[in-house]
């Protein structure tokens, strides 16, 4: 699959040091000064332990560096990563094996089970949704709604899940909405505003919810055109008035029911914020050889 050549970048691995960063600020939330006084007080330094992260229900895995820092931040504590990142599993699949200190795996379990089921749930909605494109040039997209100071993590989720990443913050691509329109007085303005103040490597995206909006926005001219929350009949419009002139981006009342006939109007990219501010978490627990 070919890459868009435009804001929507990609994300194909974490950066090692932000998963130290991300598992060292969950660990000392949790810990806090006193530690795991249960663990503590009911388990002995020399028990050793053993188990295994399994799916309680089918998905699609993301967050395995996380589960694995957050164990292997404990002294005497082995993992072993049983699948890889944007694998699709089963119910009970086994996807991370532990070893060694009880406590060091107690300690991390729910740290791990909390990456691990977050960022899961977030590509297994992703893939839900991509799978219903299937077919079509469409690719699904997330957006900026993300969980404060899990951005990262949550766009790299959605990569493993098989979507692609809008921009990453306010400061790598001009993004034009309803407000900043009404702010500068006009379409129009606002693009020429735009063009005037980026150099040439910037691309400019621009959201209409009209189809006369859009003649304008053609007129003048944008890299990225946003379709925001048009029926399928007025999307089948826009593309056939653009005419391969932008690339166009539909957005508004994404489902799982409603991205198939989204897709089937020739749009280049669909946006959904509901997969990464509202996808369940895929259920995986930690089962120990003891159970």
């Amino acid at each position: 699959m070919n890459e868009p050549k435009n804001q929507f970048t990609s994300l194909t691995a974490l950066n090692p040091v932000a998963v130290q960063r991300h598992v060292a600020n969950a660990l000392a939330e949790d810990l806090g000064d006193g530690g795991d006084l249960t663990s503590q007080t009911c388990i002995s330094p020399s028990v050793q332990w053993s188990g295994q992260i399994c799916a309680r229900k089918p998905g699609t895995i993301a967050g395995l560096a996380l589960a694995s820092e957050a164990f292997q931040s404990f002294p005497g504590v082995m993992v072993h990563e049983l699948v890889s990142d944007g694998a699709a599993v089963a119910k009970g699949t086994p996807v991370l094996s532990v070893e060694g200190s009880a406590r060091g795996i107690l300690m991390a379990e729910r740290v791990a089970l909390n990456f691990l089921g977050h960022l899961s749930g977030i590509a297994t909605a992703t893939a839900d949704l991509v799978a219903q494109t299937k077919g079509t040039k469409a690719k699904i997209a997330c957006t900026r709604k993300t969980t404060p100071g899990l951005r990262l993590l949550e766009k790299y989720a959605v990569r493993c899940g098989g979507g692609f990443n809008h921009r990453f913050g306010l400061y790598d691509a001009v993004m034009i909405k309803d407000n900043h329109i009404a702010a500068c007085g006009s379409i129009t303005k606002a693009l020429q505003a735009a063009k005037s103040g980026i150099g040439h490597t910037v691309k400019i995206e621009i959201e209409v919810d009209t189809l006369d909006q859009l003649d304008e926005v053609l007129h003048e001219g944008a890299d990225i055109i946003l379709l925001d929350n048009m029926s399928t009949d007025d999307l089948r419009d826009a593309v056939a008035r653009t005419k391969g002139r932008a690339i166009l981006e539909a957005s508004g009342n994404v489902t799982v029911s409603s991205v198939s006939a989204i897709a089937a109007t020739g749009v280049d990219v669909i946006s959904s914020g509901w997969i990464t501010h509202s996808a369940p978490t895929l259920d995986l627990g930690l089962d120990t050889a003891e159970k």
